[in-house]
């Protein structure tokens, strides 16, 4: 397995959509009459922050408020952006109302919603279909590899352009140039660079400033996370609630694979990243249990540690163990001595792997769903976790 020492980040995904996204945003020529307008940033950012916030254990006697801090441990990947995982996407001709995506945000199940501007534009004489959003809304919905390249958010945030790996290559632009842009209205970009976007169709990501700027089309598509409703379900909810005319589209699988790759060759010695940390827990406290079961569930839990709690639920740490759990599963490893330290990620992430192993976890099928169903009692949860795991398996191969 190819290894990358990237801190471990995972934005969601947008796993590939359906190229007539990509044909609906260039058919894309005005807005609902009456239309007020998108959701502002603050919102979209806040409902993507809900969107990772720590599942709900199950319930549990009232830990004891104050935890260790002594042995907390520092690993790189902790200044990642929050995990939020696109169910579907939907558009309507002419983009969302208000209306619209209030309806949406408001079916049962959902816990957040993106929307985006987007149209068919044309950058130094070459066609492309760009989506533009805040970023801080939108880089927690976007592939890992993308997520976590800071030079490209940077660059992002200044008002740049940025393409596909693909099209970068084709149209040859450099990076840091201005180029003559054709949208809403006639204007120059600045290109900042290529990165996997994971939408089929969908050619370049921009600031919505820098969208708004170029006249692109409010609201032209709505990302969705729900992860307690069946992909199937929401399907239909969402397509109820925009009416006949709405495209939407699926991005996760109705059902959710259980088959996920074993690490047999972790590296050895204290890991100095999250990515390591879970590989390593895995090799040596759970052999046969696929690391990137762990990263998804510290991903889902914590961000890799940004979210220590205590959860509502009273929940704790990278893993979030609840208290009464911790003092049963919880251990000292990778050479910590003293008492095992809930807040400690090289104590947790091992204590994970241990509980998720004595759970089943290795059997794979069922009892890999049991085990991590074991680890938070929601159906939903298992298969987020599952999903993500999925998406580490593909990104760190």
């Amino acid at each position: 397995m190819k290894r990358r020492s990237r801190p471990v980040v995972l934005g969601g995904g947008l796993v590939a959509v359906a190229v007539a996204l990509g044909a609906t945003v260039a058919a894309l020529s005005g807005s609902h009459g009456g239309a007020s307008g998108p959701l502002t940033a603050g919102q979209a950012a806040r409902a993507s922050a809900t969107a990772a916030a720590s599942t709900d254990p199950p319930a549990d006697p009232k830990p004891d408020p104050s935890p260790s801090e002594s042995s907390t441990a520092t690993l790189t990947g902790m200044t990642t952006p929050r995990l939020v995982v696109p169910d579907v996407i939907a558009s309507v001709p002419g983009g969302l109302t208000a209306a619209d995506l209030k309806r949406v945000s408001r079916l049962a199940g959902v816990r957040a919603v993106l929307p985006i501007d987007g149209a068919k534009i044309t950058v130094d004489g070459a066609a492309m279909t760009v989506l533009a959003a805040p970023p801080s809304a939108l880089r927690p919905w976007t592939p890992p590899a993308t997520a976590g390249n800071q030079l490209v958010w940077s660059a992002f945030a200044k008002g740049n352009l940025i393409t596909t790996p693909q099209l970068g290559m084709s149209t040859q632009m450099v990076t840091g140039g201005r180029y003559p842009a054709v949208a809403g209205v006639r204007s120059t970009v600045t290109f900042g660079g290529s990165a996997l976007l994971g939408i089929a169709g969908v050619d370049g990501i921009i600031d919505a400033a820098a969208g708004a700027r170029l006249g692109l089309v409010k609201n032209v598509a709505v990302l969705v996370n729900a992860p307690a409703t069946s992909p199937l379900t929401l399907v239909t909810q969402v397509k109820r609630a925009l009416g006949a005319d709405s495209a939407v589209i699926r991005l996760v699988p109705a059902e959710v694979s259980t088959s996920l790759p074993v690490d047999t060759a972790a590296p050895t010695g204290r890991p100095d990243s999250y990515l390591q940390l879970f590989q390593e827990s895995a090799a040596q406290y759970c052999p046969g249990l696929s690391w990137t079961v762990l990263a998804a569930i510290g991903q889902i839990e914590s961000a890799d540690g940004q979210n220590m709690g205590p959860s509502t639920a009273g929940a704790l740490g990278p893993m979030q163990f609840l208290p009464s759990t911790w003092a049963v599963w919880g251990i000292d490893a990778f050479g910590d001595s003293g008492a095992p330290d809930i807040m400690n990620p090289f104590d947790a992430v091992p204590s994970a792997a241990r509980m998720l192993c004595a759970d089943g976890a290795t059997n794979g099928g069922q009892g890999l769903r049991q085990a991590i169903f074991d680890y938070n009692h929601a159906n939903w949860y298992v298969d987020e976790v599952l999903t993500l795991a999925g998406e580490y398996a593909s990104e760190f191969r």
